[in-house]
This record gives structure tokens, sequence and C-alpha cells, in this order.
């Protein structure tokens, strides 16, 4: 049976009297002995602070890489998914709060070392690995000894971005690519609906992008909590002007989740004013989200127009792309691959 050590050493904190605070998040948690801070992961144990979810394995999957979502990563290709549990934030509409809002002990799972890890992913004969479906920052110290076990694998990221600058800095360190979710463009819908902030996620963005990560967004568009014309514009002139008009942004559908159960799906017309004002307003890659669409999911060049992805759901054919250049003009596209 393997071996789980629930004091395995942290990284990321400072102790202040008996009491211990964790620097891996914006919420610095001050935890007190025996106690756990807000993501029910890290523990303070006797002055020390442990990272209580260490090697704690709670789903296991290989995806395509759109699913994630990456459309300008690695396109068409597949990747193996990893889930903990435990997350920094408290969303209310959280689809994967089974795992996310579980604290460790009342959710099965099965402890895997990083060594295990790699093993199952060259198993699968796949050379990519996503950390995904709760929140990866708060296994930091996991992931890193997962990339230190095989510098070769290419590591992904799906993450809400609350992170304080020194733990997303180590994550570029290690990372290929991120997944970025806004929650919404406003500090109010934070502090209410996920109890972050959204400055920390913007840092994070920025950090990301400076460092030469490759890095798309996610915005789940909420009917009537975060789907203000306004704030989706303010939203779209961020990226262009904070980080770069070739930034993919994906504008997801809500569908009832969690405590949020009386909301109702996001109507067609409100994901259509996303992508419009996006495109109106300079940004080169938008898409739709947990939708069918004739349009929205494909990648055109924004030079010449030309189709260079088509994507039917999880379908994806690459029709235009040489190397990262677009085939008819030559232009020079932000994909990895």
């Amino acid at each position: 049976m393997a071996f789980i050590n629930p004091n395995h050493p942290a990284e990321l904190w400072h102790a202040e009297g008996d009491k211990v605070v964790c620097d891996l998040c914006p919420r610095r948690c001050r935890i007190e002995p025996d106690g756990f801070g807000a993501c029910s992961s890290r523990r303070n144990n006797d002055g020390t602070l442990v990272a209580y979810n260490y090697g704690r394995v709670s789903s296991l999957a290989v995806d395509p890489m759109e699913k994630k979502p990456l459309y300008h990563y690695k396109p068409g290709t597949s990747v193996f998914s990893v889930g903990g549990i435990g997350c920094n934030l408290h969303c209310e509409f959280c689809q994967n709060y089974s795992i996310s809002m579980s604290p460790i002990g009342k959710k099965r799972t099965t402890y895997k070392s990083p060594e295990d890890l790699v093993g199952l992913c060259h198993q699968q004969r796949l050379g990519t690995i996503a950390f995904t479906y709760n929140e990866p920052s708060i296994w930091l110290e996991y992931i890193e000894d997962v990339a230190e076990a095989d510098p070769e694998l290419d590591i992904i990221l799906v993450t809400n971005g609350m992170m304080t600058r020194e733990c997303a800095e180590r994550f570029c360190r290690i990372t290929k690519a991120m997944n970025i979710d806004v929650k919404a463009f406003d500090q109010e819908f934070y502090t209410k609906y996920c109890g972050g902030s959204l400055e920390a996620v913007k840092e994070t963005c920025e950090t990301v992008f400076k460092a030469g990560v490759h890095l798309e967004l996610t915005y789940l568009v909420i009917p009537g909590l975060n789907d203000d014309p306004s704030d989706i514009r303010n939203f779209v002139l961020w990226v262009r002007d904070s980080l770069s008009p070739d930034v993919p942004v994906h504008f997801t559908r809500f569908h009832p989740d969690y405590n949020m159960v009386d909301i109702p799906l996001t109507p067609e017309d409100t994901l259509d004013m996303c992508l419009k004002t996006a495109e109106d307003n300079g940004l080169n890659y938008a898409y739709v989200g947990n939708i069918m669409s004739d349009d929205g999911n494909d990648t055109y060049c924004p030079e010449c127009g030309a189709v260079v992805v088509r994507r039917t759901g999880y379908h994806v054919e690459v029709v235009g792309l040489h190397g990262n250049r677009c085939a008819a003009c030559g232009e020079r596209l932000y994909f990895r691959r």
C-alpha cells in the first residue's frame, strides 16, 4: 500500500508566533496550530506548514486538449489530466464542487508518488500532463516534484489564478501552458460569489504572459451576474492592452450547478455579444464554449481571414497551419505546437 505522508513540508510560508502564514495565495491565511488554511490542504503542524494534500489524487483521465480549454496549444492532441482535492476559492457556481469543496478525509483519494504519476502518463503514451478539475496551485510542491521526476514532460495548469507573484513565478519555471479562469471583471462579484481577488488574478495573468508561458483565458458567462456588456468590454480591453490581442479568450456557457441551480443557461445571444465585443475591440482569437456553434469555435487568421483550425465539439481539424504560421498568407499566429 502506498504511503501517504500527511506532514510533507510545504513551501512559501513564514511563522508569526505559534501561527504560520501561508504565502501561496493572496489570502495569506494565518493558520492556528493544528488548523488548516482556507483551501483545506495546508496545515500548521507544530509551527511548520505542511502540504497535507501532497500526492492525494481524486481524478485521472485522458482528455482532448481542447477540453481544458486550450485551443492554441498542441491542437488536436490528448492530455493526461489529474485532479486533487480542495480549492482556495469557494465559487457558488463550481462545477467540480464534489472535489474542490470537499475537505481532505471527506472524499476518497488515492496516493500517487510523482514517479507513479509520470509512469501512468507514459503508459498512455502521452507527453503532456494537465493539473486540472480542482485548483492546482495548492499542489505546488507535488507538481514541482512531478516536473523534477521527468523534466521532458510538458506540464499544463488549469487554474483560477489566485496566486501570489512568487507562487506564479515558480509555476512559470515548470509549466508550458496555462488556462486561467477570470470569474468576472468586477471585484464585488469575486467577493460575493468566490471569496477571491480580481486584482490578484489579473496580476497572475500578466506574470504568466510576461514569462512566455502559453496563456489562454476562460470567462464563464453567468446570466445577470457577470454578463453586463460594459464588464465584458472592460475585460476585453484589459486582455488587449495589458496582455496581448493574441491571447485566446473562451466565453463559456453557464449551466446551473452547486448553489446556483436557480440561474438559467446563458442565452446564445449573450455569448454572441461577448464574441462581437471581443472582435470589435481588437482581440484576434475569441471563442464560445459549452455550446455548439457554427463559427464560434474555429480559428481564423487575423491577417487574411483563412480558416486555420476547424472544430466541431472535440473533433479538430488543423487545416491551415504551417508550424505556427498561416498556410495561406504566412502570418505568424499565436500557436504552440
